[in-house]
């Protein structure tokens, strides 16, 4: 055991007492310094390596959340793919790793429904220690890849009373509150290769996207667990308060989460078509005389209890953006 001096997330310098094998992990993975970022040229290597090992371009990137297999690996969508390849983060140059327990950790290319996909089991997290650009960075490898659109999902908590556990929410837009604070993944010198400095966000997910989702929700008779709403961001790794939720209802936002925003916003710098849904794991508390405490097992267990509907869902999305692409 020995100590080792730090800078953790740009500004803060911490010692850290680790272990050899820990001390290597979180100094290649986690830990960095303002001059690490990824370059154009690194997330080029990463996509080289992926190409070079895949014979197909995937036009659709899937990244599954907690609600959509990231903690199991049977029957959950990537499992789902035809001519599966699969390649563990640890074995990706330049990949971050998941550090969340029970988190699967492989980017799993092939077919869903003939159609070339690449899907994130698992992503990364501001609260692992990540900072949000690393958190966004497979986002710009799947660009480089050739993807097109990205459908991103997430486990979310319900603020809308309208909401119930086990329901679908498109979102139509979100609140980025840790961009309030100054803290995006856009943040840094700009590279024109991936996009402009001052991206635009009041199209961040795609009206058509949504519309056509909610056709096939009611083809699928899903049209009673659909809603369309705002989605907000905070960092985690703690539940909150319910006075956080409280002023988060009234800013407007319908679910609450820990991930997806700071995709999106990679996303669409680099251009990419969006589409993102939550799916209500928990209802959010709002009320101090109600003891319940929220928990991630109770977001497994519906992510669980959703799979084949949401595994059809999404299936058919990517049958549809294959065909307005081929129009």
């Amino acid at each position: 055991m020995m100590n080792t001096a730090y800078k953790v997330n740009g500004n803060i310098d911490k010692k850290l007492r680790l272990g050899s094998t820990d001390e290597e992990f979180f100094e290649n993975h986690v830990l960095h310094t303002d001059n690490d970022k990824y370059t154009y040229e690194t997330i080029t290597e990463t996509a080289n390596f992926l190409r070079q090992q895949v014979p197909f371009k995937p036009m659709v990137g899937i990244i599954c959340g907690s609600g959509m297999g990231a903690y199991w690996d049977e029957g959950c969508l990537a499992d789902a793919l035809d001519g599966k390849i699969e390649f563990p983060y640890e074995s990706i140059p330049h990949f971050p790793r998941s550090t969340v327990e029970g988190h699967v950790g492989k980017l799993v290319f092939g077919h869903l429904s003939g159609v070339p996909v690449v899907c994130m089991k698992g992503r990364f997290h501001y609260y692992e220690g990540y900072p949000l650009w690393k958190c966004a960075m497979p986002v710009r490898v799947m660009k480089l890849l050739g993807v097109t659109h990205l459908i991103a999902t997430n486990a979310a908590g319900g603020l809308n009373p309208n909401f119930k556990v086990g329901d679908i929410m498109l979102v139509k837009d979100h609140i980025n509150l840790m961009g309030f604070a100054g803290n995006n993944p856009l943040q840094g010198p700009n590279d024109e290769r991936f996009g402009p400095r001052f991206p635009p966000m009041n199209t961040a997910y795609s009206r058509e996207l949504i519309r056509e989702a909610k056709k096939v929700a009611k083809e699928l008779k899903m049209q009673d667990i659909i809603h369309e709403g705002v989605y907000t961001c905070l960092g985690g790794p703690n539940f909150e308060t319910v006075a956080e939720l409280r002023m988060l209802s009234m800013l407007g936002a319908d679910t609450v989460g820990m991930s997806t925003v700071h995709e999106v916003i990679t996303a669409r710098h680099c251009n990419l078509t969006v589409l993102a849904f939550s799916l209500i794991t928990n209802m959010c508390i709002t009320d101090y005389e109600i003891r319940d405490n929220p928990n991630h097992e109770e977001v497994i267990d519906v992510g669980k209890q959703r799979e084949d509907v949401l595994k059809l869902f999404v299936q058919n999305l990517v049958k549809l953006i294959s065909k307005s692409c081929k129009k």
